[in-house]
């Protein structure tokens, strides 16, 4: 069974990005290879648009049957409100806070990010979790490129 990584703006422009470039291409490469599944949200794609061509098009180069496409829904719209209003992160991260209720609900294996102050940092991540726990979700595994490419 392939893994369902949830992947963010922050992976696919790390692949430009030095100091995120190797982690991020290797996770890339996988997903074009259909090791894995990108899971890719609507907000992902919204925010894509503002990049860079040479960014937009790493995604493009991901074959359609190894790309997962998900919305954010009422139910990931109101699980990230809860996120805000438990304290989890700030009203500002919002975004942030959709990106991983809307994994959440989709049930990804893992959500991947290089954001380290609003996601992939301990303390959200355990705020994360807890509220899904109250909510009725399963708890999210959420990590680095590194620490998916090195496993």
């Amino acid at each position: 069974m392939r893994l369902r990584i949830y992947i963010d703006t922050s992976v696919i422009g790390g692949c430009l990005d030095e100091g995120f470039e190797h982690a991020s291409r290797i996770l890339i490469e996988r997903i074009i290879k259909g090791h894995s599944i990108a899971v890719v949200s609507e907000l992902t794609t919204l925010e894509m648009k503002r990049a860079p061509e040479e960014v937009q098009s790493i995604l493009l180069k991901i074959p359609s049957k190894f790309i997962e496409r998900v919305a954010l829904t009422e139910e990931a719209f109101t699980l990230a409100k809860r996120y805000i209003s438990e304290g989890v992160v700030g009203k500002s991260s919002l975004v942030d806070a959709q990106h991983i209720a809307i994994a959440t609900v989709n049930r990804v294996d893992v959500v991947v990010s290089w954001n380290f102050r609003h996601i992939v940092n301990l303390n959200k991540i355990h705020g994360f979790n807890a509220v899904n726990l109250k909510m009725g979700y399963p708890l999210m595994e959420i990590r680095s490129p590194w620490e998916v490419v090195a496993a």
